[in-house]
């Protein structure tokens, strides 16, 4: 069974020994965990970026060039706010990224125009919404209370909101979320197969191909690391796997 099956089982019973039972059980400490198996990502290379970009139009195509272009994860580009894009410094904060860390990343130039053109887009729909009664937004934590109309504020905005209004299934709120996730999954693999790429890749391999490449051009791994966000550079050296161009680098003999 897998790995993580392995884990959940072993958890749930040492959690009812110690916690329900209250019986300490020694020999369980010894048990050697299954780890996670080590996959090599999946990386695009520049032409196949190019070409997938080439069948994406519109939102998607912004959205997934800025995945590119700054090795966001794909959540973390959907749920970026207004206040978080940086055109003076030319660098995007990413807020409660994974492990609750927030970082700067760059945000890429040639994407400047149409990031200024989406965000007039997704004003008019915030004007209107306060025109309507609406125009709130979910702010993280217990913001909502600290500061009562920080969510309707533009800065707090989504830079990528949905299209239409919906009922927040918590606080029972009409309000206008971001862009659904599974909708730019859904383009990408369109997009890839449009392409006539046979990877296995879909929107978090763009962030994949942006460390990759970067190394290609010869940045330091510890700039790469900031830029991803990694705590640790052991998981960035993953990206050199591509840099060895197969065999690592060995002249193959029979080429010869």
């Amino acid at each position: 069974m897998a790995p993580a099956t392995q884990t959940v089982a072993l958890s749930a019973l040492l959690f009812l020994y110690r916690h329900v039972l209250h019986i300490d059980l020694p020999y369980i400490d010894d048990i050697e965990r299954a780890k996670k198996p080590e996959r090599l990502p999946v990386v695009f290379s520049r032409s196949e970026v190019k070409q997938i970009l080439a069948h994406l139009d519109g939102v998607e195509h912004l959205i997934v060039s800025l995945l590119y272009g700054s090795g966001l994860r794909l959540m973390e580009g959907l749920r970026l706010r207004v206040k978080d894009l940086d055109f003076a410094y030319g660098q995007i904060t990413v807020r409660d990224g994974k492990g609750k860390k927030d970082r700067q990343t760059m945000l890429p130039k040639s994407l400047e125009a149409p990031l200024q053109l989406q965000l007039q887009k997704a004003k008019k729909l915030h004007e209107l919404d306060l025109s309507l009664g609406y125009g709130t937004v979910e702010l993280p934590y217990a913001l909502d209370r600290k500061y009562p109309n920080a969510n309707q504020q533009w800065g707090w905005q989504f830079v990528f909101p949905s299209w239409k209004r919906s009922v927040d299934p918590r606080s029972k709120v009409v309000r206008r979320h971001h862009i659904h996730e599974r909708a730019l999954q859904r383009a990408v693999k369109q997009a890839v197969r449009q392409a006539s790429i046979t990877k296995h890749g879909g929107c978090h391999t763009f962030r994949h191909s942006f460390a990759t490449h970067l190394l290609e051009d010869g940045y330091d791994i510890r700039t790469v690391r900031e830029l991803l966000g990694h705590k640790d550079v052991k998981t960035t050296m993953i990206y050199t796997h591509v840099l060895n161009r197969g065999g690592r680098g060995v002249r193959n003999p029979l080429d010869a």
